[in-house]
């Protein structure tokens, strides 16, 4: 299957730097690439981004939205909404706003199930914290998030996991490739079981966790990995787009 690469901006940019970001990536993927290619904004510069990728090989997504379509809720983006203006994917359930916000299972499997129903793909992030993995639990911990984080409609074809050891963001620590393709199997294990998960051999599963342009072909060679959700790497364009090759 085709790899998604995912490029979470977080809380960073301007608009002057996600016009050269953009460009430079839109400029690059011209000539074609392998991947299919998601740069995921602060919801401020979602309009900039669109406008500069244009119709080309790149795809608009967004960091969250609310489970809602509309109403009193101040701060927050509607799913609906984020297809309007050119979304077509959207993450969910990130572990910083399960961290940050209290984001429970149960908010993540309604802003998931919000997502699909506007059209959406929603990257619903599954991963265990430093002291889970050291307890022994990631296991428990990944089978329990999938289940309750997934919407019954949820399925291969319109839905994408991304596995994110917390543990790993942002730190420079990386999971090893076997730890990588454990989890990942045992993530299109528990998805198998749920209501949408026949043909779960086509669910994409993306690694998420200090991606980096220099580790990013042994990850995406692994077994059971078909992209990555990129945080820091994903700002410079240098260091994206050596993840971009590095696609099988």
């Amino acid at each position: 299957m085709t790899h998604l690469i995912a490029g979470n901006w977080k809380m960073n940019g301007s608009p002057a730097s996600a016009k050269t970001l953009t460009s430079g990536l839109a400029a690059k993927v011209s000539a074609g690439v392998k991947a299919e290619i998601v740069l995921c904004p602060p919801a401020p510069l979602l309009a900039e981004v669109a406008a500069t990728m244009g119709s080309g090989a790149l795809t608009l997504g967004a960091q969250d939205c609310h489970a809602n379509e509309k109403g009193a809720h101040t701060g927050d983006i509607s799913a609906v909404l984020l297809k309007e203006i050119g979304c077509k994917f959207v993450i969910v359930g990130h572990s910083e706003r399960r961290a940050d916000h209290g984001e429970t299972d149960a908010v993540v499997k309604a802003k998931a199930a919000a997502a699909l129903m506007a059209g959406l793909t929603p990257i619903v992030c599954v991963g265990e914290t430093e002291q889970q993995r050291e307890r022994g639990e990631t296991g428990a911990v990944i089978t329990r998030q999938v289940q309750s984080s997934l919407p019954e409609n949820a399925t291969a074809a319109n839905t994408v996991v991304a596995y994110e050891p917390v543990w790993a963001i942002g730190t420079g620590k990386t999971a090893t490739t076997a730890d990588i393709a454990a989890v990942h199997f045992q993530i299109r294990e528990v998805f198998s079981a749920l209501p949408g998960g026949a043909g779960a051999g086509a669910l994409r599963i993306l690694y998420g966790g200090s991606v980096k342009g220099s580790n990013a072909q042994a990850i995406l060679a692994t077994a059971g990995v078909n992209g990555a959700l990129v945080g820091g790497a994903s700002l410079d364009l240098d260091d994206f787009w050596r993840i971009i090759e590095a696609c099988p």
